[in-house]
């Protein structure tokens, strides 16, 4: 296999544990919590920040300890995306494709793929995502294909949207259905010929995800960088558990974000209402309610976040059907929690903050603006069928990636 020519990122260092990975991601979050605002505001794209997050060593924590990684548990990764999108959700977002298709890496690669695939992420290279796909049937509905040619080789021909991290990446992965109609997942260097990445996402909220399109014409692509993803759900896993948990931590930073916000504008800036006979707003008596029952709704987020990391953590090591519909449960638990959190606060912070908070020069609708945009990826309403019906008969969840 060839390393992609791309854009060189600075010597990446290797993170040792879990207690090394969560110190560096509360640094880092507080290091790109002053610029959020203004990255979003002037849609800034985050590259610097990336370059900093790659040369951490943040993003090869889950490589795996056989192939000199940190391998942290499901639980540190949760609180590591938790931190980071509690400073800038945009930027949390980036990267959760990239530790999902090194989780595809490690459920169906080859030891060869593994080892080459895993020393990139090491070495601080990042991987985007070419995943979805616009005006099909459904979010299922894969149309970009795999033809296989005469010496082994494939060409990859297709059009996909919401590629985020797919303008930063190295290397992006592409979910595509071979001639059989089975998916696999090719990764393709960023800069391969026939590949575009079109900087195109318009969204109102994750400003600086870049998430766009990704045109592949012909795109040619060697057997060993082709993995039988299709192969991941023939059996119990953990794919879609680990995947939605990240999202689910991403709208609980969110949540935390927007409460620490208001918090502080509240003291800072606010006006006690003339009739609440306070002599500042935060001594208010409604307020106090409020906030009181703001932080119940994050700290209930982020407590059935931390118990569907746990669930995760043990099906991983006991992987059965019932393990891992006990993880999926668990894990669509605090996805449901973590967006109504996220989406609460984020608008709350209005009602608490007064007038002047909605001064688009402020842009704290940012964390409102992001909530929405990222709680729209899948909807949680299908979430709590499952866990329903997991409740109520004992059926297992359908195994697919997107719980």
């Amino acid at each position: 296999m060839s390393t992609p020519v791309s854009t060189p990122v600075p010597s990446a260092h290797v993170i040792a544990d879990d207690a090394e990975a969560l110190k560096t991601a509360a640094e880092l979050a507080e290091e790109f919590r002053p610029g959020a605002a203004e990255r979003d505001a002037r849609r800034l794209l985050p590259h610097a920040e990336l370059d900093r997050l790659s040369a951490s060593g943040l993003l090869a924590v889950t490589v795996p300890a056989g192939y000199g990684g940190a391998d942290v548990s499901a639980r540190t990764l949760a609180e590591v995306f938790r931190l980071l999108a509690s400073a800038d959700a945009s930027l949390a977002q980036i990267p959760q494709s990239h530790v999902v298709y090194l989780e595809v890496l490690r459920r169906q690669g080859t030891a060869e793929q593994q080892a080459f695939f895993f020393a990139q992420a090491l070495a601080g290279r990042r991987f985007g995502n070419a995943q979805s796909e616009a005006g099909t049937r459904h979010v299922q509905d894969i149309r970009t294909r795999l033809e296989r040619r005469d010496d082994g080789s494939y060409l990859l021909t297709g059009v996909k949207h919401y590629c985020t991290g797919a303008l930063f990446a190295h290397w992006i992965p592409v979910l595509a259905r071979a001639e059989d109609g089975a998916l696999h997942v090719a990764y393709v260097p960023r800069d391969a010929p026939g590949l575009t990445v079109v900087d195109d996402w318009d969204g109102m909220g994750q400003r600086t995800t870049a998430s766009g399109t990704v045109r592949l014409d012909g795109v040619p692509v060697p057997a060993d960088r082709v993995v039988p993803h299709h192969l991941t759900f023939t059996g119990p896993q953990l794919h879609g558990a680990t995947a939605q948990l990240l999202h689910a931590a991403i709208d609980a930073g969110i949540a935390a974000g927007a409460l620490a916000q208001a918090a502080e504008f509240v003291r800072t800036a606010s006006r006690p209402w003339f009739e609440s006979g306070c002599d500042t707003a935060a001594e208010d008596p409604l307020l106090i309610q409020r906030f009181g029952e703001l932080a119940i709704r994050v700290r209930a987020a982020d407590a059935l976040l931390a118990a569907a990391a746990e669930a995760v953590d043990t099906a991983r090591g006991n992987l059965t059907d019932d393990t891992a519909a006990e993880a999926s449960i668990a894990v669509a638990a605090a996805k449901v929690t973590a967006a109504e959190a996220a989406v609460e606060t984020g608008s709350a912070l209005f009602e608490v903050s007064g007038t002047r908070s909605a001064l688009d020069s402020l842009n704290l609708h940012r964390y409102w603006r992001d909530a929405r945009t990222h709680t729209l990826h899948d909807p949680v309403r299908w979430k709590v069928q499952h866990i329903g019906r997991h409740v109520l008969n004992g059926t297992r969840p359908p195994r697919h990636g997107l719980l």
